[in-house]
């Protein structure tokens, strides 16, 4: 799959996954190391599997001998540097690409998207749906993710037979081990078995987990975050999200709903959140909240009936053309951003954060001087604080990390013995 830099073009890379370096994963099983490690390279010799592993060749050689003849793996040919056509040319491993299919769905409050991807995680087919501007019922929410599913496998000229799993996402508070959804802007209910209804509406295994974790792992296996082991992903859109990932593996906490950044409050009593809380970051940061600021402070009463996207790039039009009420909307909810990264910093001390979503693009959210108070928040201990990164994505990034959940579990599925692919 083509890895999205942080200007939109694609760049064609080897593998995906996680690079974890050699000898840090010794207590996992050697065949799952095999396989993880191949997937990530996209193409490795035994003899440089042995070496990164700290194995011997015979134990590899068993160990991929296992892969191949489970259909995971295969041997592929490649020429040696120099070699311009001549001789037998080096055998490698490299991944089945039709060994297994996924498709990655995220659900939204503005429009639905999808991706399928073969099982060495490159694009095959890609769909988007507008959504309808109300709340759904957990049938109305299935109807759209069925039409979904439909539309991209005929892209892709596959039938639902031809597919292993989907990996969804949605917002709000997912536990995604039992399946469930506790609470989401998308859905009129609460406490919804979502995993469990999709699999049986659908007729294949559903995983689904929070949006703001889809775009942790979509970092985590196919962009910035592939070298990294811990780092915090931060989502401004229609909410505020966040993911984390501790020693290359995503952080859900004890329950699974750990990682609110959005709902940490940072004032008491404050502007009402989505959520039914007061305070929360994520009312004084997100679109609803700076379209709720914009109506008010800008007496646009008149505008009340216009969409939040409409809304907010008539707010920052305003900024840009230097209206001293829209200015300081986004410098507010800048310096509130700021308090939530600088918090970020003080409790996890990561090697990286990246600032995503398609709001990013208002760069008043992130100017310099917002950017700069956050060294006045953090604590101050004369090392330097991470580096943040702005990475402007659309809602494909957000279905590459469903399809990325749906690799993992199919891959665990494969090689982890007495585990089922299944909803709970």
């Amino acid at each position: 799959m083509p890895q999205v830099p942080k200007d939109g073009s694609a760049e064609v890379t080897k593998g995906c996954g996680p690079l974890i370096p050699p000898l840090s994963e010794i207590t996992r099983p050697l065949r799952q190391q095999v396989f993880d490690r191949v997937r990530a390279a996209g193409q490795i010799p035994r003899v440089q599997l042995a070496k990164e592993l700290g194995v011997s060749p015979a134990s590899v050689t068993t160990a991929t001998q296992e892969l191949m003849e489970a259909g995971l793996i295969e041997e592929v040919s490649v020429l040696r540097e120099g070699d311009q056509g001549r001789g037998r040319p080096a055998v490698a491993l490299g991944v089945r690409p039709d060994a297994h299919r996924v498709v990655g769905m995220k659900l939204s409050d503005r429009e639905h998207t999808a991706v399928i991807v073969d099982f060495a995680g490159r694009l095959i087919a890609d769909d988007t749906i507008p959504r309808r501007p109300d709340v759904m019922d957990l049938n109305s929410l299935l109807d759209a993710t069925e039409t979904l599913l439909d539309r991209v496998c005929a892209k892709a000229g596959l039938s639902r037979s031809d597919l292993s799993a989907v990996g969804l996402g949605v917002p709000g508070f997912v536990d995604s081990s039992s399946g469930r959804v506790f609470w989401s802007p998308v859905l009129t209910a609460r406490d919804v078995a979502l995993s469990s209804a999709a699999t049986q509406r659908l007729g294949l295994p559903v995983i689904v987990d929070n949006d703001a974790n889809l775009v942790t792992l979509a970092e985590l296996w196919f962009g910035a975050g592939r070298r990294l082991s811990d780092f915090a992903v931060v989502t401004i859109e229609h909410g505020v999200g966040m993911g984390y990932v501790i020693n290359h593996r995503i952080y859900r906490g004890f329950t699974g709903l750990g990682m609110e950044l959005g709902h940490t409050k940072v004032q008491l009593d404050g502007a009402l959140c989505r959520c039914g809380q007061r305070g929360c970051l994520e009312a004084y940061v997100a679109d609803y909240a700076l379209a709720r600021e914009a109506t008010t402070a800008l007496n646009w009463t008149n505008k009340e009936g216009q969409s939040i996207s409409i809304l907010l790039e008539s707010l920052y039009d305003h900024a840009k053309a230097g209206n001293t009420a829209a200015r300081s909307i986004f410098r507010r909810a800048g310096r509130y951003l700021a308090v939530g990264l600088s918090n970020v910093i003080n409790i996890f001390d990561p090697e990286l954060i990246i600032l995503s979503g398609e709001r990013m693009r208002y760069d008043y959210l992130y100017a310099n001087e917002t950017l700069a108070e956050i060294k006045n928040l953090a604590i101050a201990t004369g090392k330097p604080l991470p580096p943040i990164e702005i990475h402007a994505w659309g809602d494909l990034l957000w279905a590459h990390g469903a399809a990325a959940l749906a690799l993992s579990a199919v891959s665990e599925d494969r090689l982890l013995p007495g585990r089922e692919l299944a909803a709970q």
